[in-house]
């Protein structure tokens, strides 16, 4: 690495610590440090939203499928996009009646359900969180070390994940969601600017042009119709109900000042998902594809064997000194626009839910105290992602988890008059259950479809059955 992309990292990093001691001193409560104070405005929280749910995964994940898909790839995100304006339409309104029916702000996911339901399904909701999310950290946080061991080798995994990790807990744990949501436009800004501006230009330069370009790309890969029906139902799937039950966007949704600005922030979300990223992603993607083939990266036998590689195996061959760093520090933010959200997730829920209220203590010692968790979660995710080669594997379990047990229940709040916890919590328990075992398993799903749409299915089914079972004893009670 040259001292120009050290220098570049080095600025990178001060400007993210920079925004975290700025807010330091600037949390009343805990509603300040978790949500913003609930005044934040559409831009920010939109900006932050997609920093947040596109991240470091979909951002070199959609290098891999524009690798090998080609622009047909660019789907992937149009889930986001529907994702994010239906749940503007019909999720964002009713938070707030509910919060406004609730008569108190509501601070994490686990908190809704509880006013939906009750404490029981609260809990069970909050223990999911806060293990999914430190998972999600934990996960991020390695996948930017192992990015950077892949490009510069002298720079090793466990340092680098020390680097990120001690940088990511420290602005976030001293700047709460104000710190997050400003350190996540900048980082989106970055990322949109470095890979629009420098990587795809120098890239599309170095590699010839249209004409240097073309040749090497099937009819496939520049169709945006090379794509299968299971490719549709296991995006949609997968991404639309995350839109509906992520604790991380609920915290931004509890950070809007009112609900016309969650709106627009979601509506602006789900516009930078699809198309802007979308295509930058893609197109990246099938540039490192050319650069492949053309043996401008140099890879064993001439084929890639792992397509995610292909971008990052591009930043390192293709740019220039100096350009490197400036992509590289894209990629981290959206590293840590992830991170950092999932961190405070996690410890927002074990502030806000699995610790007893104690009404003597006074506000500022409450912020101390989120500090004080937030900085335990960041250190024992740092821990979990050093020590533990699964950890990918558990973010995964995780996350299916959330989405198959936390989406039926929350649909059904929105669209039934009578809320039972009963149903919630067998549904939350049978559709997590039921997806963690298919994958665990690994066992072959027909049409090849994803374990998370069983999951669903299967907690649908439960809670369709539990509710009718209420309704018949609740009948029964009328009568009687």
């Amino acid at each position: 690495m040259s001292w120009i992309d050290i220098t570049i990292f080095i600025i990178y990093f001060i400007l993210m610590l920079g925004v975290g001691l700025f807010f330091a001193n600037k949390h009343n409560d805990e509603r300040d440090y978790f949500t913003g104070g609930g005044n934040m405005g559409s831009g920010h929280v939109g900006l932050s939203v997609v920093a947040t749910d596109v991240g470091g995964g979909f951002s070199i994940g959609l290098g891999g499928i524009g690798f090998t898909m080609g622009l047909s790839g660019s789907w992937l995100l149009f889930t986001g996009l529907v994702g994010a304006w239906i749940s503007a339409v019909f999720l964002i309104p009713l938070v707030f009646k509910w919060q406004k029916a609730h008569g108190h702000y509501f601070l994490t996911l686990p908190q809704v359900f509880g006013y939906l339901y009750n404490k029981k399904v609260a809990f069970i909701a909050s223990i999911i969180c806060v293990i999914g999310y430190t998972g999600f950290t934990s996960s991020q946080l390695l996948a930017g070390a192992k990015l950077t061991s892949a490009i510069y080798p002298q720079m090793d995994t466990y340092s680098m994940l020390w680097i990120m990790g001690a940088i990511a807990v420290i602005y976030t744990m001293l700047g709460g969601m104000k710190a997050v949501i400003y350190t996540d436009t900048i980082q989106w800004i970055i990322l949109l600017a470095g890979l629009m501006g420098v990587a795809i230009p120098l890239s599309w330069i170095k590699l010839g042009g249209y004409d240097g370009i073309a040749p090497y790309l099937t009819d496939e890969m520049m169709s945006l119709t090379n794509i299968t029906w299971q490719h549709i139902i296991n995006w949609s799937v997968t991404i639309i109900p995350i839109w509906f039950v992520g604790m991380t966007l609920y915290q931004r949704i509890f950070s809007c000042r009112d609900e016309k600005a969650a709106k627009k922030a979601w509506f602006i979300a789900g516009v930078l998902e699809w198309p802007f990223m979308a295509f930058t992603g893609v197109i990246l993607g099938m540039l490192a594809n050319v650069a492949v083939q053309k043996g401008l990266i140099p890879v064993e036998g001439g084929i890639l064997h792992d397509s995610e590689m292909g971008l990052p195996l591009l930043v390192k061959n293709i740019l220039p000194i100096g350009f490197t760093g400036i992509v590289i520090a894209a990629y981290f933010s959206a590293i840590l626009s992830t991170a950092d959200s999932c961190l405070m997730a996690a410890s927002g829920s074990v502030v806000g839910d699995l610790l007893p209220k104690h009404k003597k203590v006074n506000n500022k010692s409450v912020v101390r105290f989120s500090q004080l968790a937030t900085f335990i979660i960041g250190l024992l995710a740092i821990l979990l992602a050093s020590t533990m080669e699964n950890v990918l594997s558990m973010m995964l379990y995780a996350y299916a988890f959330m989405v198959s047990g936390l989406f039926i229940p929350v649909v059904a709040a929105m669209v039934l008059k009578k809320r039972f916890p009963q149903p919630a919590l067998i549904s939350m328990i049978t559709g997590g259950t039921i997806t963690i075992a298919l994958i665990v398993t690994e066992m072959k799903l027909p049409y090849e479809l994803n374990a998370n749409i069983f999951g669903i299915t299967a907690a649908l089914i439960s809670y369709i059955i539990a509710y009718q079972y209420m309704l018949h004893i609740d009948d029964k009670r009328m009568i009687t």
